[in-house]
């Protein structure tokens, strides 16, 4: 059932005397961009009239072919509860289509669209729940970010030796305004380093919240003075920060993934789900984890997984099955960062699961020891396989799956690659501090 019709939100509109509404939509890596409208254009937008050139935008078309038109979706109007002096700010999350009324093949939102309704031939409904870390370092005498904190918390640590707490509360606050229903928030393991949980949703409302969770965590940071980031890794030899997704499958209203009379509660599903996310896991990991600062997380030592395996019993595998049973029944994976797109990496995940389901694709025996502790012929008899080392070799591995090209589509596919081999390429060419400090002085 719709939550707001046209008529619904330009009143509210005239009532809350909101001045700007943004029409945003999110590029193939995962930016935020928006059309920005005065209220009295607001017609035109929400009869599908604003149009964008889609050339200037990364990823998406030819300039021969470049207009493209937004369809906001109306269930996600929002007022921003950050004021302007001139007038209430709103938004709207746009689909983005051709001029001809075709959806556009290269809007992420359209991609996880696809997903979701693969699922729904299936008879299933998706949820999907992240967990997103970030850091709060302080900005220069210009507003500009550093990776400087002063504070040296850890785990669940509290003010006054956690000083992003503040920060933290009052972005709960904010959140809980904009409708989020946040069940938790603490301050993770690296210095400056947070977290906040979020309940979870149907596939595409989750996507949505993720992009604007980011929007609302970095806003009330700059209020404090501060810079939040969702790198994955900002600084040597400490955690790095994750986005773990949790799903689970639903048919007429049941999780399909309990099954109280098995070993560890799961249904057949559950383990045909895990099968396919595991056997494609090697080519997900591009969308998953996007940057050539992802993979400086994902070493040992600092608990982000980098084994391909799965477990309900330990957190060091990439799959792990969380202890609560019945209806949250739901597997945990836990390799995703922040930087990912949350639409491409929601339904990859999507579509590797759903192939473990309809080619029966048992998995190995669950890992119920800590695999960083096992030797690396220990890990090979147990044949158990690793995430690629670099952004190079997990681009790569997209190009050898077939089923994760084909989920992200025919447009975003090839894109995608080229983008990354040339970021891969640039990053290689750099000369780095470390070079200069190993080598200038030696040879």
């Amino acid at each position: 059932m719709a939550k707001y019709t046209k008529e619904d939100i330009k009143r509210i509109i005239d009532e809350q005397n909101v001045a700007f509404i943004r029409l945003q939509f999110t590029d193939v890596f995962g930016n935020l961009k928006n059309v920005a409208i005065t209220a009295s254009h607001i017609d035109n937008a929400l009869n599908n009239k604003c149009m964008f050139d889609g050339s200037s935008i990364d990823g998406f078309a030819r300039i021969e072919e470049s207009d493209m038109c937004l369809h906001p979706d109306l269930d996600s109007f929002l007022i921003f509860p950050w004021n302007t002096e001139q007038g209430k700010i709103a938004r709207l999350i746009c689909d983005v289509y051709r001029t001809d009324g075709t959806p556009f093949e290269g809007d992420p939102r359209y991609v996880l669209r696809r997903a979701i309704k693969e699922a729904a031939d299936m008879g299933y409904s998706v949820n999907v729940g992240p967990e997103c870390e970030f850091f709060l370092f302080q900005s220069d005498e210009n507003d500009l970010p550093t990776t400087l904190s002063h504070e040296k918390a850890g785990y669940f640590d509290l003010g006054p030796v956690d000083l992003g707490e503040d920060v933290r509360r009052d972005t709960v606050i904010t959140l809980e305004e904009m409708g989020f229903d946040i069940e938790a928030s603490h301050h993770e393991c690296a210095p400056a380093q947070h977290e906040i949980d979020f309940k979870y949703d149907e596939a595409l409302p989750t996507a949505d919240n993720v992009m604007t969770f980011k929007l609302a965590v970095r806003t009330i940071a700059n209020k404090h003075g501060q810079h939040a980031t969702f790198m994955p890794k900002p600084k040597f030899g400490m955690a790095g920060s994750g986005m773990h997704l949790n799903l689970s499958l639903s048919k007429d209203g049941e999780n399909i993934f309990q099954n109280a009379e098995d070993e560890y509660g799961l249904s057949q599903e559950a383990y045909y789900f895990i099968g396919g996310v595991m056997k494609h896991m090697k080519g997900m990991t591009a969308i998953m984890n996007p940057l050539v600062n992802s993979y400086k997380r994902l070493v040992p030592g600092y608990e982000a997984p980098v084994h391909i395996a799965w477990s309900a019993k330990n957190r060091s595998p990439l799959i792990r099955v969380p202890a609560v049973r019945g209806a949250g029944t739901r597997i945990e994976i836990r390799n995703p960062d922040p930087s990912a797109n949350p639409y491409l990496a929601i339904a990859v995940a999507i579509h590797a699961g759903l192939d473990g389901i309809k080619n029966k694709i048992t998995p190995p025996a669950g890992v119920n020891r800590n695999i960083f502790e096992m030797t690396a012929e220990e890990r090979k008899a147990a044949q158990i396989e690793s995430l690629p080392d670099n952004l190079l070799e997990a681009v790569e591995e997209l190009e050898k799956d077939e089923l994760v090209k084909a989920a992200l589509g025919g447009h975003i596919a090839p894109l995608y690659v080229s983008a990354k081999k040339r970021e891969w390429k640039e990053y290689a060419s750099q000369v780095t501090a470390w070079e200069l400090d190993r080598y200038l002085y030696k040879y």
